[in-house]
């Protein structure tokens, strides 16, 4: 798919889930204020109902004005002003609140308004049965009371009885998620995609070279007057046989890569001495290196490690090939090692172009390279490093890596000493 058709996709449906979050919040919304003007106005009526009852009840003229006034979302008080029975308010509030089908725990009080006290409260659960009149309520004859009803949960009240909302709110985030989820599989394909494209770019470029080179020289070894000429033969030959290892390492390494993600190299650990491996790798690669480029401080007391030695070797060996290729103005490298908490630490670091933290970041992924598409400045198929956690990983070691532009890098890895 290609990047502006991704990003029409990206921007479609980023867009079509802020409308449809905005436009489900508006209705939710709606359905819940809804829901709440009818919880007022159910309660408004049952408690109106209420009143006039004691009205008739005692015999008093009802007021004017209207007696209940809400306090709060889930408070109303009721002005009687005539004597209250509490029992004969308790039944009165659940017979009237059952007929209204308001289903929800309430709370009610007795308030005496000259001495500003609740002189009577309880708590009424949803479903309980209409009592009859007892006889243990006490009975109040005094003037100026009135008494008030709290519902505690109303709000979770209201939400249970908007199941229809609840359910498409769960579907349309179940929705966003699976949209959520399919876009990053998009983004992640897509990214796959270019660094796919990139290790193919460098694979040929890779591949070609030591082709092209081999090429050369063996067609001028086909000339007949290369036969009077030993040491032009010889320097042909050794050309050839150069380019063919490298060739072959190349294809070693992508190989080794491939086994190793399918589970298919199966690791031989001995105890080795990790400073003579660094040793000989220093050694091996020397002679293609500036005098002093490589500088050695192994410090470790005890240098003995459970593993590979091949691999190993091959771990050393491309931390430091990494090093190599990214000190673009000559390489000045360091090896050291310590024993820190029974591991042993080894530390390359260079002088090179360091890294970015978000290159820091994917530099242990596979056919990453900080530098990537058709710059072959920096050779590789970006394998290199994905196939040196790989290995530290099977070893049950660990490998970190600090850098700053244009300042260099420090590769850092941790071993379990072996006794």
């Amino acid at each position: 798919m290609r990047s502006r058709n991704i990003r029409l996709v990206l921007v479609l449906a980023i867009l079509s889930l802020v409308g449809l979050s905005t436009a489900q919040i508006y209705w939710v919304r709606e359905a819940f204020n809804q829901e709440q003007d009818h919880f007022h106005r159910q309660v408004n009526a049952a408690l109106n109902q209420v009143a006039h009852e004691f009205y008739t009840y005692s015999k008093v003229a009802p007021p004017v004005t209207n007696p209940i006034r809400q306090l709060s979302g889930n408070y109303y008080v009721v002005m009687v002003n005539s004597p209250i029975d509490a029992n004969l308010l308790d039944n009165l509030l659940r017979k009237a609140f059952a007929a209204r089908e308001i289903k929800t725990d309430f709370e009610y009080g007795i308030y005496d308004c000259t001495t500003e006290c609740m002189v009577f409260d309880t708590y009424v659960k949803s479903g309980g049965p209409v009592l009859e009149q007892m006889s243990n309520l006490p009975v109040w004859d005094e003037s100026n009371y009135y008494f008030g009803v709290y519902f505690p949960n109303k709000q979770g009240y209201l939400l249970n009885r908007m199941e229809i909302w609840t359910f498409t709110t769960v579907v349309m985030l179940v929705v966003m998620v699976f949209f959520g989820y399919t876009l990053f599989v998009i983004l992640k394909q897509k990214r796959l995609s270019e660094i796919q494209k990139d290790f193919i770019n460098n694979m040929t470029h890779e591949f070609k070279t030591p082709i092209s080179t081999i090429e050369v020289a063996s067609e001028v070894l086909q000339q007949p007057e290369i036969a009077g000429e030993p040491e032009r033969l010889l320097n042909y030959a050794t050309i050839i046989n150069k380019e063919n290892k490298r060739l072959r390492n190349q294809v070693e390494r992508v190989l080794q890569l491939a086994s190793l993600e399918n589970d298919a190299l199966e690791l031989k650990n001995v105890k080795v001495h990790l400073h003579k491996l660094v040793e000989e790798v220093a050694e091996q690669m020397a002679p293609s290196l500036e005098e002093s480029a490589i500088h050695l401080h192994l410090m470790a007391t005890n240098d003995r490690v459970l593993a590979d030695p091949l691999h190993l070797t091959n771990v050393i060996y491309n931390l430091l090939d990494n090093a190599v290729k990214y000190s673009l103005d000559g390489p000045q490298i360091t090896i050291s090692s310590r024993n820190e908490n029974g591991n042993l630490v080894l530390t390359v670091e260079d002088k090179g172009v360091g890294m970015t933290r978000e290159e820091a970041k994917q530099v242990f992924d596979k056919f990453y390279r900080v530098a990537t598409g058709n710059r072959h400045d920096v050779k590789g198929f970006g394998i290199g490093l994905s196939y040196v956690k790989l290995i530290i990983k099977e070893l049950g070691g660990s490998i970190d890596v600090e850098s700053e532009p244009g300042k260099g890098s420090s590769f850092i890895v941790k071993l379990r000493n072996g006794a």
